[in-house]
């Protein structure tokens, strides 16, 4: 039968990781499922995640203090992850055969350092179940019973069916909705099901890139593209001043990385939400620690020993021990003092500057990039309007509402991931049952 003809018991729009693993669940537990997917291919930003390595999850079992992470969306999850949570994602992809190993942060990698594996389980998870997979398939509209119909009662609308743009219809007695956001919309995810969820009366909160790198004014960011330093303290500022409301969402610690247009890495990403709201009000400037683990105090006593020890070299070549190369070059440059001095030269008023350049290195923010660069995005389903014991709609009885495609604020590091492991399998349980 062709899937025109069919009655499935489930339609999963979106071959992502939440739409795979939810119809691997669903069938898994003996439904017919189809999966609808609109490009040519499955999981085309699954394989662009971690830069190809797919950051798998976090390791975080502490599941309140996992959803913590979550700010306060993490209180609508707690039902969800006891059903599905970390330790069940991880030995999910262990007994399918992918090895896994945990680096800096807690963050989850497959041994391999593909993504590609990653997309190997899922789609192993579906063959097993017959999950009917259709390719180059983009949908047009959903198809609800007439909500107008004085027969039904506003808490029994139903989804019947899925419109397919070349005019085909999917019918089905439930659906999944796994189409994500709108971060890399070069991948698919083009935010089109926001348009259909609204017309059938699902509220949505906008969508804005989340977790996306920044651009910067300084020219001597940008010659250290490629540069990563491990451990930055970084400080915000609006228009010249701390932001004391709420500092911990505007100091932190952590890796950062040099990018051709400015900065990125984890701390840099899970701060650009904040970054972004204040270039709404003034001029934003960061505050680089490069050197966090030391105070004022023993950086001086470092920086003279280092300059004692080597007295008869050129400054320029004296920061080795304390930085990467091109960062320490960078730092030479900014200092003021002539890299050519010798170090036993360098006065102590040259030596306390260099102290506060180190610890308060100054970045001008120009802006966020795009939604093409965003690691993902925030908005989406608005929360309320999901029961999250099950995925389903609260608003249509058979309709389920998974992964990127809900407005939840998640932090990088695995985390956004997780929510797609995890809703997409109690979503594919409850459907099925």
């Amino acid at each position: 039968m062709t899937p025109k003809e069919t009655l499935w018991d489930i339609a999963i729009i979106g071959g992502g990781p939440a739409g795979m693993i939810a119809a691997g669940r669903a069938a898994e537990l003996g439904a017919k499922v189809i999966l609808i997917e609109k490009n040519a291919t499955l999981g085309n930003k699954l394989l662009i995640s971690g830069g190809g390595r797919c950051n798998v999850l976090n390791a975080e079992f502490d599941t309140r203090k996992l959803l913590e992470r979550f700010k306060g969306d993490g209180k609508y999850l707690f039902s969800t992850f006891s059903q599905f949570g970390v330790r069940d994602s991880l030995e999910f992809f262990h007994a399918h055969g992918m090895e896994t190993k945990i680096e800096n942060e807690n963050r989850v990698f497959p041994v391999s350092d593909k993504s590609q594996s990653v997309l190997d389980v899922l789609i192993s998870y579906m063959k097993k179940g017959a999950v009917t997979v259709m390719l180059d398939s983009p949908v047009s509209e959903i198809i609800t019973i007439d909500d107008k119909s004085d027969s039904i009662d506003n808490k029994e609308k139903k989804i019947t069916g899925i419109k397919l743009k070349g005019g085909k219809i999917i019918n089905t007695k439930s659906v999944i909705i796994a189409t994500g956001g709108t971060s890399h919309p070069e991948t698919g995810s083009t935010g089109d099901a926001y348009a259909w969820l609204k017309k059938i009366g699902h509220a949505i909160v906008t969508p804005t890139p989340s977790l996306v790198p920044i651009s910067v004014k300084d020219s001597w960011v940008k010659k250290l593209s490629g540069i990563t330093l491990p451990d930055v303290k970084v400080k915000v500022l609006l228009d010249g001043v701390k932001q004391d409301i709420a500092a911990s969402r505007f100091t932190k610690k952590g890796k950062i990385l040099f990018t051709h247009v400015g900065l990125s890495g984890p701390m840099i990403l899970n701060m650009s939400k904040e970054i972004g709201e204040l270039l709404r009000y003034g001029d934003v400037t960061l505050l680089l620690d490069l050197l966090p683990k030391y105070d004022h105090a023993n950086l001086n006593l470092k920086l003279q020993n280092i300059f004692k020890e080597n007295d008869k070299k050129k400054f320029k070549n004296s920061l080795g021990e304390l930085l990467p190369a091109s960062m320490a070059q960078a730092v030479v440059e900014l200092s003021g003092i002539d890299p050519e001095i010798i170090c036993n030269a360098i006065s102590r008023e040259e030596r306390l500057n260099l102290i506060s350049l180190l610890k308060t290195i100054i970045v001008h923010v120009d802006k966020l990039l795009g939604a093409d660069k965003a690691i993902i995005s925030s908005g989406g389903v608005a929360l309320d309007e999901v029961d999250f014991k099950t995925m389903r709609s609260r608003l249509f009885s058979n309709l389920y509402l998974v992964g990127d495609i809900l407005n939840i604020d998640r932090p990088s590091g695995g985390f956004s991931l997780q929510i797609c492991w995890t809703t997409g399998y109690v979503a594919g349980t409850h459907s099925a049952k």
